[in-house]
């Protein structure tokens, strides 16, 4: 029965081997023409691969640029608008003294406007920029918050008859739009 088992194998062999034969035979042999254009063929594919590797490369970098530029540009607005309330009280404190204040406190109010000053130039240090509306400029919603309209003897439609905050910009973001007051009259 071990002999039996034994052809069988043989025999078995003798198929596969013919099969691979058969399969060897089968495979064309091809022409070095034929086999340059192959190797061109995976060449480009390889360099097309390549070309857009180095791309997405160039792009990455240069958003990376960006968005450190954008980082360093703007990274402290959440700050700067934070301080803006504190100029705007030494503003109004400024504002408020009356010539006899200022005559017997001068040092002291020399000094708040001396700190406003100075407030003002670290804000421009950082381009942080005052948007200083005056009373009769035209209206642009892109730096203007108009807190009221009233129709005002006198002036023209979208005119600013009063200006109750100062604005700020940094670099080209609005920080906190100027408020006005907008006249409504129609003529």
């Amino acid at each position: 029965m071990a002999e039996r088992d034994e052809e069988q194998f043989l025999d078995d062999l003798e198929d596969i081997e013919a099969d691979i034969q058969a399969a060897l035979d089968d495979e064309v042999e091809l022409t070095p023409e034929q086999e340059m254009e192959e190797l061109r063929a995976e060449r480009d594919a390889f360099q097309d691969k390549f070309m857009r590797a180095l791309a997405d490369a160039e792009n990455a970098r240069k958003r990376a640029q960006k968005d450190r530029m954008e980082a360093e540009n703007y990274g402290g607005s959440k700050l700067s608008r934070d301080m803006l309330p504190v100029f705007d009280n030494l503003k109004r404190a400024v504002e408020s003294v009356t010539e006899e204040q200022r005559a017997v406190a001068a040092p002291l109010i020399e000094g708040i406007e001396l700190t406003m000053r100075e407030l003002l130039n670290v804000f421009g240090k950082h381009g942080i920029h005052v948007i200083d509306p005056q009373v009769g400029d035209r209206f642009d919603p892109k730096i203007h918050e108009a807190m009221f309209e009233a129709p005002l003897p006198g002036t023209k439609a979208g005119e600013i008859i009063q200006v109750s905050a100062q604005g700020f910009m940094l670099h080209d973001r609005i920080l906190r739009p100027a408020q006005v007051g907008v006249s409504s009259n129609p003529g």
